[in-house]
């Protein structure tokens, strides 16, 4: 499999989300971050900067009912399953548009959800219509394949890390379910903004949580690559899927190449041998 980007430490796909990933080996991934479509598309509108917009994000965010948001959620979860190593650990990141059949598939499946977390954002976009209460969170569910699994969790680094903007976490207390994290800041915009752009402090924590340094992270829904940007700055590896290729070119890999250029990065990529075939991966 051609990667669309390849650097020191990181492999970029281009193409579809399920494809992609049953072509990577089995077994091979540390943690997986998903920001997969919310499907709420729907002709509606959302302020932004104080002005009335649309929320439509582009044909690959538009439910397509039921039935056919379940099989896609319920198909490259399933993927994900394969290629997450034994001890390795999902988030999933969504509104009620999209979270609650994720986590329908996340248990149809046999997976154990470990938490939910409410991600409450302070500075999020006010209710146009007045007809509603103003929606302020996200949620992300952050599951293991198996109960007995031993997954990753680095209990000291979010008790005792400094997150000083949560005004939620305590100093030295433990982390509670619920993060205070605004929305992203101006100089993760650089080169544009995603429609679905997450801030590099949700990702930051995400990762410490639950990853360890050399590990691979991957995102299956890359973005603007936030996932990878992360990543690279605490000594992981970054494997990102989209289908759109806009946002590899426009986003994703010019800030991924910023972290590069900053870090000076001179991370090796190995080979592993599965039936006798390589596989250009990051073990």
């Amino acid at each position: 499999m051609e990667a669309y980007f390849r650097e020191n430490g990181i492999r970029l796909y281009l193409g579809d989300v399920v494809n992609t990933l049953n072509q990577l080996p089995e077994e091979s991934i540390g943690l997986i971050f998903a920001d997969p479509p919310y499907n709420l598309s729907n002709d509606g509108f959302t302020c932004h900067a104080g002005k009335r917009v649309s929320v439509n994000k582009g044909k690959w965010d538009k439910s397509q009912g039921i039935d056919s948001d379940l099989e896609f959620h319920y198909s490259w979860i399933e993927a994900c399953n394969r290629v997450l190593k034994p001890n390795g650990s999902l988030w999933i990141s969504g509104t009620y548009h999209s979270i609650y059949i994720c986590g329908y598939a996340l248990q149809k499946q046999g997976w154990h959800i470990i938490n939910d977390i409410c991600w409450y954002k302070p500075n999020a976009a006010p209710n146009l219509s007045c007809r509603m209460f103003t929606a302020s969170h996200e949620t992300l569910l952050w599951a293991k394949k198996t109960k007995k699994a031993k997954h990753t969790f680095n209990y000291e680094a979010m008790k005792f890390g400094d997150f000083p903007n949560d005004v939620v976490k305590k100093p030295d207390k433990q982390m509670r379910s619920i993060w205070v994290i605004g929305t992203p800041k101006k100089g993760e915009k650089k080169y544009g903004k995603h429609p679905t752009q997450k801030p590099e402090s949700l990702l930051d924590r995400v990762i410490v949580a639950s990853s360890n340094e050399g590990d691979i992270i991957l995102d299956p829904f890359c973005g603007s690559a936030t996932t990878g940007v992360s990543a690279l700055r605490h000594q992981r590896k970054f494997i990102g899927i989209d289908s759109e290729q806009e946002y590899l070119d426009n986003l994703a890999i010019p800030r991924l190449s910023d972290i590069l250029n900053k870090n000076g990065s001179s991370s090796e990529f190995l080979q592993v041998n599965k039936n006798n075939d390589h596989y250009d991966i990051l073990p």
